[in-house]
Formats: C-alpha cells, structure tokens, sequence
C-alpha cells in the first residue's frame, strides 16, 4: 500500500521528497477521478450540443475593467494561505510523521504567504489592467454547454465531499460523539453513496438554475460518475483506508494470485492490525492480521467495467433518461453484491441477516432505476437522433 504519494515515489524510483508526505495517495485518485469525470463529460456535452438537445447561451459581461480591491484581496489572501502552508512545510518539524496535524495547526511560514499572496496579488492587478480600457464596455459573450462542466464538477465535488463526510459520520455516530472535531477534519472516513447522493443533488439544482434538460444531464454524467466512481475505489485500494471487506482463510484458488483474494493490506493509510510490516519505518507500518476480500479493488474493476458498457451504449438510446436508469440499476446491484463481503456497519437486523446502510441505498438505487427503466421505456418517446 501506498498511503501518500512519497511511499510511491520512493518505492517506484528511489527517490524521497519529504514534500509529497502531504499528497495523500486516496486525495490523489479522487483528483483524477475528478479530472477523468470532467473530460467524459465535456465529451458528452458537446455531441448533445451537435445534436441540438443543449443549446448555447449568452451572458453579459464587463470588459475592460481595472482590478477591483475585493479581486485584489481575494487573490491576497488565496496566495497566502498556500504560501502559509506549503513553504511551511520545508521549515516545520514533524511534518511527515502527521501531514493532517500540520495542514490543520497554525504551523506555517508567514513570511511564505505574504510573498506568494503578494504576487498572486500583483498578478491579478497586471492581468486586469494590461486589458483596461478607458471606459469598461458590457458585452454580450456566448457560453457554450461545455463550459460549465467546470461549475458542474465543482458543485458536485464540494457537496459531494460534504455528503461523504456526513453520511460517514452518521454511520459512525458513536464515534462522532467521541471526537467530533477529529473525525469531521479527518482527510478519511467518506461513504461514498454521501457524495453520490449531495454531490447529484448540487448538480441537479445547477441544471434547474441553467435550463439543463435534468434527465438530459443525468445521461451525460452517467458513465463518468461511475468511471469516477471506479477510479475512487482504486485510491481506497491503494492507500488502504479501511474499505476492505471480511476476513478471508479460505483457500486461494490456484489460477489468482494472492493479493486478489485474500490481503493484509500492509502499510495501510489507517495504521489497522496488529502485525508490524518487516523493515518498515516510515509511519505507516501495520498489516492486518488476518486476510481479508481486497473490496475495493473489486469495486475499481467493476466500475471500470461498467463504464465501459455504458459508454458502448450511449450512442444506440435515443430516450432521455434511459442511460441514467441503467446506471442506477448497475451500481445498485454492483454495490449490494459487494457489501456481502465487505466490512461495514450494521444498521438493524432482519433475522440473522444484517442490514449496512450501503445495502439499503444500493436497493433503492436498483429500485429506482429499474423503474426507471420500464418508465423510460414504455412510456417515454425518443428524443435523440
């Protein structure tokens, strides 16, 4: 495992850049998933706009104008934040052996931030006024449908992450209790469904507030969210933060290779286990002591699967909606199937069986979606062409 970038960098090249303790590997597959999610979008956009389903807009905007002093101190206060913590990092003790304690304290190098807050600052001010005009015109720009995947991936990943955290808070609420202001800080801990569930619901109100055809939008984002959602899981597997699945003795079978079937997951993010790592003495040197499914792993193949399938039949459903329903079914099923091996919380039980709050939004999904698509189906008429 791979719990910040610099144990990757050193194991795959030898090299040490104490630096990169601060990139967290999962924080680093969420922004590629982000980055994945924005490009299949944007894909998706403009072949609606070829097809006359989104249509471009205009908006009024002012050229001309001299930097104003809240742009000014905006960008100020941005560089200093930055230049406060990451030229802070060369100087603060420690910094490696907790990342999130630094980013959190109020270590940091002042001096850093006034300067780098300082040039941003001056930046800002050169961009606006090599442009300024003697009297700041108000002109009518058009703004195509793909220019807003930028706002769209930004509401989504803002709620998203909010969603995650609090729907991992109420699923651990005891825990919360305990440490409230730890847990809510904390870089780990996200339930993925939180962010799908936010995250879609700030995309949704985006599309109202824009005139976005909803069902539209929804078959858009579909395959990305879920090749988004694969690519996520893959930063679970690598860091091992915690969504692996139950312990695993049985025996592994010839033609896989052990880390599939059964793993410890040696030097996770979350320092799990008892079982000291041999050698290891870089802060994160605890294994499981027992094997267990490698689930997130299987979640990254499956949702790379899955985006494949539904990026293959884009093209060929011609009614709004259709796309989206499928997706939910999918995941649904995917994601339920998973949590009879994976380790998680239990709500309540029905008889012997108990019930994760994972399983009960994974039925509704496939609930959703299946009745989405018998409503798509039958009762909705094409669009597309």
């Amino acid at each position: 495992m791979y719990p910040t970038i610099y144990h990757a960098v050193k194991d795959l090249f030898g090299i040490e850049i104490n630096g990169l303790k601060l990139l967290q590997s999962f924080g680093f597959f969420v922004a590629v998933a982000f980055l994945v999610a924005a490009y299949v979008i944007v894909k998706e956009m403009k072949r609606y706009t070829a097809l006359g389903i989104f249509k471009a807009t205009t908006r009024k905007t002012i050229i001309g104008a001299p930097a104003g002093i809240a742009e000014l101190a905006g960008s100020f206060v941005i560089g200093f934040l930055l230049g406060w913590k990451i030229i802070g990092m060369f100087f603060a003790e420690n910094v490696g052996a907790d990342p999130r304690a630094y980013v959190l304290s109020g270590q940091g190098s002042i001096a850093g931030g006034v300067v780098i807050g300082a040039a941003l600052a001056a930046w800002r001010w050169y961009s606006a006024n090599k442009n300024k005009l003697p009297k700041p015109e108000e002109k009518e720009e058009k703004v195509q449908p793909a220019d807003h995947v930028g706002n769209i991936i930004l509401y989504g990943a803002a709620f998203g992450f909010l969603g995650a955290k609090l729907f991992h808070i109420f699923e651990n609420f005891g825990s919360f209790l305990n440490d409230p202001w730890g847990m809510f800080a904390s870089f780990s801990g996200l339930t993925m469904y939180g962010g799908l569930i936010m995250g879609g619901g700030a995309v949704i109100w985006y599309a109202r507030k824009h005139k976005f055809g909803m069902l539209h939008l929804a078959d858009v984002c579909s395959p990305a969210v879920m090749l988004a959602y694969g690519v996520g899981r893959m930063g679970c597997h690598i860091s091992g933060d915690g969504d692996w699945g139950i312990e695993n003795t049985t025996n592994i079978p010839g033609f896989l290779p052990h880390w599939f079937w059964a793993y410890t997951f040696p030097n996770n993010v979350n320092g799990e286990g008892h079982t000291p790592v041999p050698g290891c003495t870089d802060g994160y040197c605890m294994q499981l002591d027992t094997p267990v499914y490698p689930t997130s792993l299987y979640e990254f193949l499956a949702g790379i699967f899955l985006f494949f399938m539904l990026w293959s039949m884009r093209k060929k459903i011609t009614t709004p909606g259709l796309l989206f329903s499928i997706f939910l079914l999918f995941n649904g099923v995917e994601r339920f199937l998973v949590e009879l091996i994976r380790v998680n919380n239990v709500l309540f039980h029905i008889g012997s069986f108990g019930v994760t709050q994972a399983e009960i939004i994974a039925f509704c999904l496939v609930l959703v979606g299946g009745l989405g698509i018998w409503w798509t189906k039958f009762r909705r008429k094409p669009t597309l062409s």
